[in-house]
């Protein structure tokens, strides 16, 4: 009963801080989409008012989705190329170590991962020359350049250099805008995540949430609560690890083990060969005792004798 009070309170105060965000303001009513309805709580002034309910819901159902996708250590893109939210992605992106795109979505940049890899290496590559010295052996108008197409891929590539391979999730702020990398999404089975606007189809996205879209603060919050959820996965994760290590050094550290045997008091090692079994390290055979030797026959016929 204390827990579902408790749930009860801190959805409250999320929604308070949504309310506060206005993060319920929608999309003028002849810009709608009527696959919205479900997630509209009433119009004023000609304005549709998204239901903050459905919207609590659905962002702690995302952030729990997204939260066991970082535990499992699997990648999520932020993709967020309007200018509101440019800086707002960059920085949540960065705290959590996730790729992100924020300037221009390339064609083809999960689609055809491989070219755009080839250009993440040219750049790094530059890079590298910059640092070494290389470039002190070139011309000044061959530096120039170089110089300049790095600036260009930097700014396009820059949040995906780490990005190995294709991600598992992208989570999307506005899916009208970024329609291009949610049909690459789909098209690779890749989990989506998004922020829908009431002008927006909810049905394009795997997890919707109902939000303004436009706003910073709307966008801030959203952005924020996703990120400490993944946070929390990732520190989940290295919590596992740690144990994982810890009883990996306890095993190494107890060495082999021995069992006792009842009847002669010897110890034999478990899992090792029965030649000491019985009668200790030193011991042979059967007992731990010495072999009995063989009496050759012909002292047998004279003892018959």
């Amino acid at each position: 009963m204390l827990k579902a009070e408790i749930q009860m309170e801190n959805n409250t105060s999320l929604q308070q801080q949504l309310l506060e965000a206005g993060v319920h303001f929608g999309h003028l009513r002849k810009k709608w989409n009527p696959k919205m309805l479900p997630y509209i709580f009433a119009e004023k002034k000609g304005i549709h008012i998204i239901d903050l309910n459905k919207t609590v819901e659905n962002l702690q159902e995302t952030a729990a989705a997204l939260k066991n996708i970082a535990r499992s250590g699997k990648k999520i893109m932020f993709v967020g190329t309007k200018k509101q939210a440019k800086e707002i992605v960059t920085e949540c992106a960065k705290r959590v170590n996730m790729p992100f795109v924020t300037e221009r979505w390339l064609g083809g940049m999960l689609t055809n991962f491989n070219t755009v890899r080839k250009s993440v290496k040219k750049m790094q590559s530059i890079e590298k020359m910059l640092n070494d010295g290389t470039f002190d052996s070139i011309t000044k108008k061959e530096r120039l350049t170089l110089s300049r197409d790095k600036e260009k891929m930097e700014k396009v590539l820059g949040g995906i250099a780490q990005l190995g391979r294709v991600p598992a999730a992208l989570f999307i702020i506005d899916i009208g805008h970024e329609h291009i990398a949610l049909a690459e999404a789909k098209r690779l089975g890749i989990s989506t995540f998004g922020m829908v606007d009431t002008n927006c189809d909810p049905n394009k996205v795997d997890f919707a949430i109902p939000a303004n879209d436009d706003a910073t603060k709307s966008i801030a919050i959203i952005t924020n609560y996703i990120t400490a959820a993944i946070a929390e996965g990732l520190a989940e994760r290295q919590a596992e690890k740690a144990e994982e290590g810890e009883e990996t050094e306890e095993v190494s550290e107890r060495g082999p083990k021995f069992d006792i045997d009842e009847e002669t008091g010897g110890g034999r090692e478990k899992g090792g060969r029965g030649g000491n079994a019985g009668g200790g390290p030193g011991g042979r055979g059967r007992g731990g005792n010495q072999p009995k030797r063989r009496v050759p026959s012909s002292n047998k016929r004279t003892s018959a004798r």
